[in-house]
Parts: structure tokens; sequence; C-alpha cells
């Protein structure tokens, strides 16, 4: 995905597509089941390659005045290899910008902020531990059911995008705030008959939505003095990034992702760069001298005469 779609996602409209565009999106929203947001997401990329292949983007002093829909999408339907070669090139000359990422500090701050004195805070808590300890997607968060959570074992069964389920462990502290939110659950009901049904409820015990926790998660950033910028999907780029920074394997924060392609998981080894280079220049004896000596014998070595064949 293009990395300036994000600030353009908001920006997208129904209006924004040409037919084809659209229809393509329907299928993605409505047979391959992907989140409103990844939906938005491909319509933005596709109006920017639409405005590359009408010239009104990427092609200089040939830039064109807009076509109409129906030609852009015989445009869609003709364009050839190379044309795709081009576009992506053009992107490759803009400015790339990497996801937020909290340090071990700010997350510290963020997760001890809601406390668990109270069943509401109780669940906030533990919706911060868990998108933290599982690197779950917000839509994902709130589509746990009850029967999804083991907490002897300590995994979570995540419903995907596209619908595939996949298994995530969870840490104790991500454990511990869950058994707590439980508690008041338990003790606010009259009967005592097994809860069942979403994990995480509002006040009025319907299921949260995406937009609840991100409304938490705003409050809870103010009174922690945090970056007001940081959103949920910030606490899966730290997730993605402290695991890299520790050792985890790529192939593994992949898995617990839930990507389908380990490319889209590479944008989080740029983040752990400087980490690496701190860690060359303390353990590397080399990593601080200004350059490597040469002897003087390197820099005019002996002539020794060819011996005769």
């Amino acid at each position: 995905m293009n990395p300036q779609s994000d600030a353009s996602v908001s920006a997208v409209t129904e209006k924004s597509f040409s037919p084809l565009v659209r229809q393509f999106l329907d299928y993605l929203k409505l047979e391959r089941h992907f989140s409103d947001y990844t939906v938005k997401s491909y319509g933005a990329d596709l109006i920017q390659f639409g405005q590359f292949m009408s010239h009104a983007i990427g092609h200089g002093s040939q830039n064109a005045g807009p076509i109409s829909d129906a030609e852009l999408d015989r445009r869609h339907l003709a364009v050839e290899p190379l044309a795709i070669r081009e576009f992506l090139a053009y992107l490759y000359k803009q400015e790339k910008r990497l996801p937020k990422c909290l340090d071990l500090d700010q997350i510290q701050k963020l997760l001890d902020t809601p406390g668990d004195a109270d069943i509401l805070s109780a669940r906030d808590k533990a919706m911060l531990e868990v998108l933290y300890s599982s690197g779950i997607r917000v839509s994902e968060l709130v589509e746990l059911d009850l029967a999804d959570i083991d907490l002897q074992e300590g995994v979570l069964r995540v419903k995907g995008k596209g619908r595939k389920d996949r298994l995530t462990p969870i840490g104790s502290q991500a454990i511990k705030a869950l058994q707590k939110y439980f508690e008041f659950r338990t003790a606010e009901r009259q009967n005592h008959e097994p809860m069942t049904g979403r994990v995480f409820l509002n006040k009025h015990g319907g299921s949260l939505s995406t937009r609840s926790v991100r409304r938490k998660l705003d409050k809870y950033l103010v009174a922690a003095g945090l970056d007001p910028g940081i959103s949920p999907h910030t606490l899966r780029h730290s997730f993605a990034t402290h695991l890299l920074n520790n050792g985890a394997d790529l192939r593994s924060v992949q898995e617990l992702l839930g990507h389908q392609s380990l490319s889209t998981t590479q944008v989080y080894t740029h983040l752990t760069t400087n980490r690496v280079k701190q860690v060359y220049d303390q353990a590397h004896p080399r990593a601080n001298a200004p350059s490597v000596p040469h002897p003087a014998s390197a820099q005019n070595p002996p002539y020794y005469p060819a011996k005769a064949g």
C-alpha cells in the first residue's frame, strides 16, 4: 500500500470512485469481508493510480485535464505492465512515512492510566493491555467473543481479515487485566449463569464499536500527557517493533500480526534500524573508530619481482 494513503483515506468518498473501482471495492467488502478501513485504503490507492493513468500526476509537463469515468475505466482495463511499473517508480520517489511507535516508558504510562477501580476502567485497561500484548487490530478486538479467549493457555482466537482465524498469545499482564474485568462483570450479574457474548461491552451491555475504542484511547492519551495523534494502530506498530527489537524473527511477527505477505511486515524492519545500529556501536570494537588504520607496509607494499617460469 502506498505509504501516503493513510492521510487521504478519510477524504475518500463514494463519488471519488469510477464504476469499475466501486465494483472492485464492493467485492472486497461484501465477498472478501475486508474491513472498512482496508477497503477505503485500497480506494485511496486506486484513486491515485487513476490520477496517474489520466496524466493528472506523475508525468511532468504531460499533465492533462480531467477525463470521464468511462474513459478512466477503459484505461484501467487496457493497462499494460509497463504502466504499472512506471506508477510504482513514481511512488518510490515519494517520501516514505513509517508508522509511529511508542517506546517502553510511554507504553507503561499509557497502560497504567485507566486503573481498575470500577468495571469501566477495568475494561479499558484490559482493552489496552490486549491491544499491546497481542498486536491485534481494533476491528479484531471488538469482535472477540468470550469463547475466543483461553486465559489458562494465554491465547486468543482472532477473526482476521477475510474471515481467516488465527491463534495469538497474550502475556501475563493482559491476562491479569482481563481477569479483573471479568470479576466486575460476574459481580454485576443477577444470576450466576456463565457469561456469553462479546468480551468488551459498553455501559449498556452492548458491543463496543471501533470508534468507541478510539475515543477511550484519546481520553487516556490526554490523561497520560502523550501525543494525541497516537491511534489504536500505534499499539499494533509498537507491538511489532518491540518484538523485533528484542530478537523476534520477521516470519514469527508476520504470523502474529496476521499479515498474508511478508513484505507487509517488512516495513517494521526500518523502525528497528536505529536499534540495530546502537547495538553495533556498543558491541563492535571498531564501531566508533574514525577509520581503520592502514600500516605503512600496506600503503607501500614491497616489490617482489616475479620468478622466471
